[in-house]
């Protein structure tokens, strides 16, 4: 085992006896919703994988250590606590080194899930290639990840806020597959549609699991993006989502925010603009995931 790395009791039964176990992320905890919301929706997620035969286990780093499977004591503490940082995998030597506190990314939470042994990881979104990255060569970490770690990452595609053609791009590049489940066109988080089309259809979750089981038995290293759209009834209107990022795409250019606080900046603004709704959307769609996360996560049990 690891030394930085701490698992739960729950965790650690469920891993010894051969229970399907789904990773959970925390940045979305810290840094991507108000709080009581941040908390009422983890503890609602894992409790939807309970629901669906699973055992979640939320991720963070307290005093350096890599947490695997959060009571809700820490999971309290998370969601309020300033000086969590958000942690991509540059950050984690530092962050483990000098005993401070982290939310983890969709890359770090990869990281972390397969050395925990986990194979399947629910989130809301995936990060991906920024807008205008053909001159900031602003590409979210998420992606090399993908291309590297053996993770199955359930999401409801990529944030509109990205260039999502130059991200389904970057991804065939790195041969990670990206797949639809039960849809042929990828998602674009708060909406169904993108325009652009998966690499494969699957739908079934027996299909699916047998699918990236495959890969991996395959020796070909990297994870998978599982395309889940948001639930019809909670997705936002297209053509107003477009113009509600345009504006806060344009503040976000005047104001000089880049780096890591651009999309939470971005967030942000569309929560304002929307009067709430996309937090709503943002909600119901982790919702979603979680549900078809842990059905994933039992299926490939199955097969192992």
């Amino acid at each position: 085992m690891n030394p930085y790395l701490t698992l739960s009791e729950e965790v650690e039964t469920a891993l010894n006896e051969g229970y399907p176990v789904v990773a959970l992320e925390s940045t979305i905890i810290a840094h991507g919703m108000p709080y009581p919301d941040n908390v009422q929706t983890a503890l609602n997620v894992e409790q939807i994988i309970r629901e669906e035969g699973a055992i979640p286990a939320t991720i963070a780093i307290i005093n350096g250590q890599l947490i695997v499977g959060l009571n809700k004591e820490q999971l309290e503490w998370v969601a309020q606590a300033p000086e969590v940082i958000k942690v991509s995998r540059r950050d984690l030597p530092w962050i483990v080194a000098q005993k401070k506190h982290g939310a983890t990314t969709v890359a770090s939470t990869m990281i972390i899930a397969e050395m925990a042994g986990i194979q399947v990881f629910v989130t809301g979104g995936i990060g991906g290639v920024h807008r205008g990255a053909t001159e900031t060569l602003d590409i979210s970490a998420d992606l090399t990840e993908l291309a590297r770690t053996n993770v199955a990452v359930v999401s409801a595609g990529a944030k509109s806020i990205l260039d999502l053609a130059l991200t389904l791009e970057y991804l065939e590049t790195w041969g990670v597959p990206v797949i639809g489940y039960q849809t042929e066109e990828f998602p674009a988080f708060y909406t169904r549609n993108s325009g652009l089309p998966v690499d494969y259809q699957v739908n079934s979750l027996a299909e699916l699991a047998s699918l990236i089981q495959t890969k991996w038995e395959l020796g070909l290293k990297g994870g998978v993006v599982v395309a889940n759209p948001i639930p019809e009834e909670y997705q936002l209107d297209p053509a107003l989502i477009q113009q509600v990022i345009e504006a806060a795409l344009q503040e976000a250019r005047q104001l000089g925010v880049k780096g890591k606080l651009l999309t939470p900046f971005l967030l942000d603004k569309i929560k304002q603009i929307t009067h709430g709704k996309s937090l709503e959307a943002n909600v119901n769609l982790v919702y979603n995931n979680a549900k078809i996360g842990a059905g994933l996560a039992v299926n490939m049990n199955l097969i192992n």
